[in-house]
């Protein structure tokens, strides 16, 4: 079967064979899930890169004449938003036995958005449109939300440990290199022609829609219910696993404190701009991140497969290095050339995307059934309120100084770096 030679051409012979921590009734699935999942999340992950609030949407905002105040409320709106409603989530979706309907929902969810977007900004413009990319965004992040609860689960049920990091790695370097390609065509484009990322847009859409039609294929086996309890209930008792699970504990107080190695990266850019301004500087800045995934990733997802503990330990030195070395160089010198900004920016990109695939494998290793859906949507919800904390802390910051902000980072990533190293291993 074509699934069985694109799997074992992905995964080594060893891994391959291998058969750990799923129902082993869904063994010889597993080639046919892992392409399946594997193209799902390849489609996510490029969708996402071509809708970042960090680049894509700022840029569209700025075009259709948004006001400054919306712009800030991007990455906030659609990160929070995600995570924030996961307890509910995560108490709602255990109560069912098979979980990728979930996921189907939420990938149809998100397409949807993003197509109302391109036919919004296609329509308003000024407050209007901002106003509609705002909402659009808000019910978009319930979506991954969903999306993000429910892929866990299903991975965990369909993918063997061992494979989980390799999976996560290749969907990222293949969205990487296409996104890629898609960043070079921009640069031959005028970046303040509407209809450019009218087509990001459809197209983005159309990648989710796709991945549902595509994850719809995946063969699940029933898992562990909860029967009718009360999602309410179920979501409160399950915040107690912060003070009765020490690992899972330790887990999210380093997830929490390596928020700066995703928080930094606007500060870099907006540092940029101030001093190399033009139309094509953040072309180059989404092409450092198409790079930074697809050179990457890979290579953390296999680390990961063989210690997820490592892979966070080392992105959160290449985060730290990353912040420290910016936050020393605006200190003394005050300015970079383009391509200085552009290799720190790299370099925290690599680092970031160390640690998502770290702190991912580490979360579906550590857990199985019922407790990794828990575990997923009670982390999720502290990192979300963590995330607004934390954003509300570095724009004051911001006010006062930026390098005070760079530092502040710094500091958090080095407190993450100490976490890592004491975590034990999955």
């Amino acid at each position: 079967m074509a699934e069985r030679k694109i799997y074992e051409l992905l995964v080594n012979e060893e891994d391959a064979r291998a058969c750990r921590d799923i129902p082993d009734s869904a063994c010889t699935r597993v080639p046919k899930n892992f392409v399946l999942v594997l193209l799902s999340q390849l489609l996510l992950s490029l969708g996402d890169l071509l809708t970042s609030p960090k680049t894509v949407l700022t840029w569209l905002m700025n075009v259709v004449g948004a006001p400054a105040a919306m712009v800030a409320w991007l990455v906030p709106i659609r990160e929070s938003g995600s995570m924030l409603p996961q307890l509910l989530i995560g108490a709602w979706v255990r109560r069912y036995a098979i979980r990728k309907t979930f996921w189907i929902a939420g990938s149809i969810v998100q397409g949807s958005c993003v197509l109302a977007m391109a036919l919004a900004v296609n329509y308003w413009t000024g407050a209007a449109a901002g106003s509609a990319i705002i909402g659009l965004l808000l019910v978009f992040s319930l979506g991954r939300g969903l999306c993000s609860v429910a892929m866990k689960d299903v991975k965990g049920k369909t993918v063997p440990k061992g494979q989980r990091g390799q999976l996560t790695g290749i969907a990222g370097t293949a969205s990487g290199v296409l996104t890629l390609l898609v960043s070079l065509w921009l640069l031959r484009e005028e970046p303040d022609n509407l209809l450019v990322y009218v087509v990001l847009l459809v197209a983005a859409a159309m990648l989710w829609l796709s991945a549902a039609v595509i994850f719809s294929q995946v063969q699940e086996q029933p898992g562990e219910t909860d029967g009718g309890a009360n999602a309410l209930q179920r979501a409160w008792q399950n915040l107690g696993l912060l003070q009765t699970d020490k690992q899972f504990r330790q887990f999210v107080i380093c997830r929490g404190l390596l928020l700066g190695s995703a928080l930094v990266s606007p500060f870099l850019v907006l540092l940029a701009q101030q001093q190399h301004g033009n139309g094509q500087t953040l072309a180059w800045f989404l092409i450092c991140t198409s790079l930074a995934s697809a050179l990457s990733a890979v290579f953390w997802g296999r680390l990961a497969d063989r210690s997820s503990r490592q892979v966070m330990i080392i992105a959160a030195t290449l985060a730290l290095a990353g912040c420290a070395v910016l936050a020393a160089v605006q200190m003394v010198i005050g300015e970079l050339p383009l391509y200085g900004y552009l290799l720190l920016f790299l370099l925290l990109s690599v680092g970031h995307a160390g640690v998502r695939v770290g702190r991912k494998t580490y979360l579906l290793d550590m857990a199985s059934g019922n407790q990794r859906t828990d575990y997923v949507s009670v982390s999720n919800t502290i990192i979300g309120v963590l995330l607004l904390v934390v954003g509300g802390i570095s724009s004051l910051l911001a006010w006062w100084s930026l390098v005070a902000v760079l530092w502040f980072f710094a500091a958090s990533c080095l407190a993450g770096l100490l976490y890592a190293i004491k975590l034990p291993e999955a």
